[in-house]
């Protein structure tokens, strides 16, 4: 499989959608983190998805009819520039850019205000990614009046802007063989490196010492960063939906919850475990564990082609609904728990999201108002919870509870596959494993 023909092929698909006019998308600036320190760099989502390339300062051209009437691939990038490589490292530079990653022209970035609005001449529409940054929306607008001042000399300029956002997300919703690769083994990664948190946690230990054995196997094993901030949640902190904090010492008797994924070649892995900090559960903690654990399965289930979108998140509510009656939570009939909403007071979000270059990707949910079919190489999370604050009118051995379960599931012709299935979830395997 090569990887540069992928990008390639992704640009002519865009370019047969759009069927006219010119594509013009930038990729993330560096962003200043404090004086004249920056963020860690990374790219945009879309940019890269057509390109793979991964360097800032570069902007990706695509033009339906040239003035010969043929389509043409673009890059702008960095200059070659020996003395910028001392300080900040290698860059391509244009020529070797086009050559390595397949396009028909670059040029430097330099030449952007100069190349763009000539680009732009007669041509009917724009597709870039509208609304995502101000600036860059004003500078295209800067362009398309340069073309506009022309008009007498008989060039017209695109009238219409368009979201390129809208042909991209549906291309991005189903992975290629190429993604699943890297998916699997961002997920392979996370798992391992869950497995190493299991096995390291103790009483008196702080939840970011556990963050830190998470990143430790996250960079070990070649992970360029964590898909997101990792949530470490011990006690009462795990019914904090997204607690980052991670400064808490850990107890016996607590749960531990952890949420964190590596990102490996700009793809994500997303997985949730929750576990006892001593190593074995308390029977209480037990029931609510095995409750979501139940529900997590009869979701997963669930995913297949032809089955929809909410499929997973109704099949997880009935169990969940159904074990809050039986543990006394909740009261009345399933049907009435979730029509009425009681379950909300401990299960309070939906089941899943999409997952690839970002952590929630792109990507519908529904189509014409209705929730979307599933189908091969959608890749999505699945994730049930339950979270148990202290009330009045919950008996105190539950205060304080929380748990999720989640794990990477890709759609497949024959079903689907657990990408993340390397991570132990039962209570017997995790007991196990902690011992």
């Amino acid at each position: 499989m090569n990887p540069i023909k992928t990008f390639s092929d992704r640009r002519s698909r865009l370019l047969t959608q759009m069927q006219q006019g010119v594509a013009i998308m930038a990729t993330s600036p560096p962003r200043l983190r404090n004086r004249d320190a920056f963020y860690p760099y990374r790219f945009d989502s879309y940019f890269y998805y057509l390109t793979g390339f991964h360097e800032p300062e570069a902007v990706l051209v695509l033009i339906c009819g040239n003035a010969q009437g043929k389509t043409e691939q673009i890059l702008f990038c960095r200059e070659k520039d020996k003395e910028r490589e001392i300080w900040d490292g290698f860059r391509y530079g244009p020529d070797a850019a086009r050559e390595a990653f397949g396009f028909d022209a670059a040029y430097p970035i330099g030449q952007l205000d100069e190349r763009i609005p000539q680009l732009l001449e007669n041509q009917p529409v724009i597709y870039t990614l509208l609304g995502q940054d101000p600036a860059w929306d004003a500078r295209l607008v800067g362009w398309i009046n340069r073309v506009r001042e022309q008009v007498r000399s008989g060039i017209s300029a695109p009238d219409q802007i368009r979201d390129v956002r809208r042909n991209l997300d549906e291309m991005r919703v189903c992975k290629d063989e190429q993604e699943l690769l890297l998916m699997r083994h961002a997920a392979k990664i996370s798992a391992e490196a869950h497995c190493r948190a299991m096995r390291v946690t103790q009483p008196g230990m702080h939840e970011y010492e556990i963050e830190a054995e998470l990143l430790h196997e996250f960079r070990r094993q070649g992970a360029q960063a964590p898909a997101y901030t990792s949530i470490v949640a011990g006690g009462a902190n795990a019914c904090v939906l997204h607690y980052i904090e991670n400064n808490a010492q850990l107890h016996p008797g607590d749960l531990l919850l952890i949420d964190a994924g590596c990102e490996f070649d700009g793809y994500a892995a997303d997985i949730t475990r929750t576990f006892p900090v001593n190593g074995k559960f308390s029977s209480v903690q037990k029931d609510i564990y095995q409750l979501v654990l139940a529900a997590q399965m009869a979701a997963i289930s669930t995913v297949q082609a032809g089955s929809t979108w909410d499929a997973p998140h109704q099949a997880a509510l009935q169990v969940l609904a159904q074990g809050f009656i039986d543990l006394g939570l909740c009261h009345g009939t399933v049907d009435a728990v979730i029509q009425s909403g009681d379950y909300k007071r401990f299960y309070m979000h939906r089941t899943g999201h999409w997952l690839g270059l970002d952590v929630h990707d792109a990507g519908e949910y529904k189509q014409d108002g209705k929730w979307r079919p599933l189908q091969v190489g959608m890749t999505l999370t699945v994730e049930p919870g339950c979270y148990i604050r202290p009330a009045g009118d919950v008996p105190e051995h539950f205060w304080n509870i929380g748990v999720r379960i989640e794990d990477d599931v890709a759609v497949t012709p024959t079903g689907h596959e657990v990408l993340t299935v390397a991570v132990p979830k039962t209570v017997a395997e995790i007991e196990e494993l902690m011992r």
